[in-house]
């Protein structure tokens, strides 16, 4: 049984990692939190000791170690994404390994630097990739190794999850801290794309606004054309017509690639990687982390291949 702590307690996605770690049999000793809103730790681990101040966290932990011979194997972080960097760090100070969310990092030199503390520590950085362990993904993977095209695939991902006024208003709507819509919303389609399609060699950015993102990434296997929206307004008429919020599609050449389920359980199969070692680290995280960089700094191209959803 390994001890874990996590740093997030609160967030969104934390219950999928709470659950993990009971899924996985393992025990968790310390959470933090600057809110305090949660109740949802009594379903996982009601005696694990809380925190709203990461001073007294960091404290805790470190009297576990020295008074009881308590060691901390892994630290879960699950904040927000501005904040990921120094979490993975104070986790590797503590001598446990991270698993952080996505995106790992804002920034590619900040992956480089983590690279040289990873080394220097001893302990390794994990991050959850769940595309890569979700069935339709790996199918589609598979095809494209089987198939070895000449010609390159043509693919449009539209990804819309429509976002209330909170949005704006909380961290995911502060660029400096989130990133933006392609990096808060669409890193992981990235990184799905670079694994099965191999390296970058183009990257356009169409439209880049504060509730949507749209361009073009031409990769060693495919030329992708992409939008991504959390605007409602955003939505397929038809999608609308029926009351939903949310709209995820992927065709490789005019073929829809059907992945709207099976998301439930990926972040267990994700720690169950990572408990045997098979984790995603740095060096998986970093083209995912170079392209939403890009898509961030590039200057808009009003020219080329653009998705039918861009006016």
């Amino acid at each position: 049984m390994k001890n874990f702590a996590l740093i997030g307690a609160a967030g969104y996605i934390a219950p999928r990692h709470l659950k993990a770690i009971k899924d996985t049999n393992n025990t968790l000793i310390a959470a933090l939190d600057k809110f305090d809103s949660v109740g949802i730790m009594d379903s996982y681990f009601p005696n694990a000791d809380f925190f709203v101040e990461f001073e007294r966290f960091d404290r805790h932990i470190e009297k576990l170690k020295r008074q009881q011979n308590i060691h901390l194997d892994y630290v879960s972080i699950c904040t927000p994404n501005y904040l990921h960097d120094s979490h993975i760090r104070m986790a590797l100070r503590r001598g446990a390994d991270a698993i952080c969310e996505k995106p790992l990092v804002l920034n590619p030199w900040n992956v480089d630097a983590l690279q040289d503390i990873e080394k220097e520590s001893g302990q390794k950085i994990n991050t959850i990739l769940q595309l890569r362990l979700h069935p339709s993904i790996i199918a589609l993977k598979n095809k494209v190794a089987i198939e070895n095209k000449k010609e390159k695939y043509d693919i449009d991902l539209t990804y819309i999850t429509s976002r209330g006024s909170w949005y704006h208003i909380s961290w995911k709507g502060d660029e400096s801290k989130s990133g933006g819509i392609a990096t808060n919303i669409g890193v992981h389609f990235y990184d799905m794309l670079s694994w099965i399609f191999g390296k970058v060699q183009e990257n356009k950015v169409h439209l880049r606004e504060k509730d949507k993102s749209a361009g073009y990434l031409e990769f060693e296997k495919a030329r992708v054309r992409w939008f991504l929206s959390i605007d409602e307004n955003s939505l397929p008429k038809k999608v609308q017509e029926k009351g939903q919020r949310t709209y995820r599609s992927i065709t490789v050449d005019g073929e829809e690639i059907e992945f709207s389920g099976g998301f439930t359980e990926l972040h267990t199969e994700s720690y169950k990687g990572i408990l045997k070692g098979n984790g995603f680290g740095l060096e998986e995280a970093k083209q995912s982390i170079e392209i939403v960089h890009q898509i961030r700094n590039t200057t808009l191209d009003i020219k080329g291949e653009k998705h039918p959803f861009v006016g």
